[in-house]
């Protein structure tokens, strides 16, 4: 899954695709490196990151979808916490909405996701954007995190969300410590793999790769991102969610050609 932030404030790019023509470009270069599905974001969810409007979301991402389907057929994601900007993007053509607070936001957002009969991402956050590095505490984050997707799954289920439609994602980096929470959640993703739903993984660039490594910034973190990527998808993660594709893409092909030489 490629990433297109439609944002001005994005933590990995500093809004470089802001502009529409410059989105729609790379949309078209993460397709052309292998993406397999493309998220496109209106509003930063970093540490931090100031609210926007549901109509300047529209505004941001609605084009842009449309302009990416009316050329590929490339599955799309929109990234997005309010009910109305994931209505609208699926209207024109988004075929997931992957909702960091896993459809919490708003009152009708459980109804709107069985409505909209898309497949819908349900990701851990604890807290929200604003305030969420501040203090995150857990007496068991493994243990916490598959708990809390399994009843948000089970709350999907419960308003008419189709089994099949539902994805979980940890939240790597969303109410967590860089070392203390990220790592382990990583090591023990089997635990949520094995709820049954598949797992998109977002690990790319983030702040914990930069504390492994002298706080190296977001755009010096590929490396890590791709290690990180590979015990993922060792782990059963079905989709991560990358901004170098190209890189990613050949690091899987190798790791899962290693893997299919080996003596039975």
């Amino acid at each position: 899954m490629g990433v297109v932030n439609v944002t001005p404030d994005s933590f990995s790019d500093a809004g470089r695709f802001f502009d529409a023509a410059a989105a729609l470009a790379h949309a078209r270069s993460l397709i052309a490196e292998g993406a397999e599905m493309l998220d496109v974001g209106g509003e930063s969810t970093r540490p931090g990151a100031t609210p926007v409007s549901a109509e300047d979301e529209i505004a941001r991402v609605v084009p842009l979808i449309r302009a990416i389907r009316a050329e590929s057929a490339v599955p799309i994601s929109v990234d997005t916490m309010k009910p109305q900007v994931a209505r609208a993007a699926v209207a024109a053509g988004a075929a997931m909405w992957n909702d960091v607070t896993a459809l919490r936001h708003a009152p009708d957002s459980l109804a709107v996701a069985a409505e909209l009969g898309c497949d819908v991402v349900l990701m851990h956050m604890q807290g929200e954007p604003q305030t969420m590095q501040a203090e995150p505490r857990y007496d068991d984050v493994v243990a916490e995190v598959t708990g809390f997707l399994r009843d948000r799954a089970e709350a999907a289920l419960a308003a008419g969300v189709a089994r099949e439609r539902i994805w979980l994602d940890p939240g790597i980096g969303f109410g967590k410590h860089m070392i203390r929470h990220n790592l382990p959640l990583i090591a023990g993703l089997d635990r949520i793999v094995a709820l049954g739903f598949p797992v998109l993984l977002g690990v790319s660039r983030k702040r914990f790769i930069g504390a492994l490594d002298q706080d190296a910034a977001p755009d010096q973190r590929l490396g890590g991102s791709i290690a990180a990527a590979l015990a993922g998808v060792a782990a059963g993660a079905a989709a991560v969610r990358v901004h170098d594709v190209r890189e990613t893409v050949q690091a899987l092909r190798v790791w899962q050609a290693i893997a299919a030489a080996r003596p039975a």
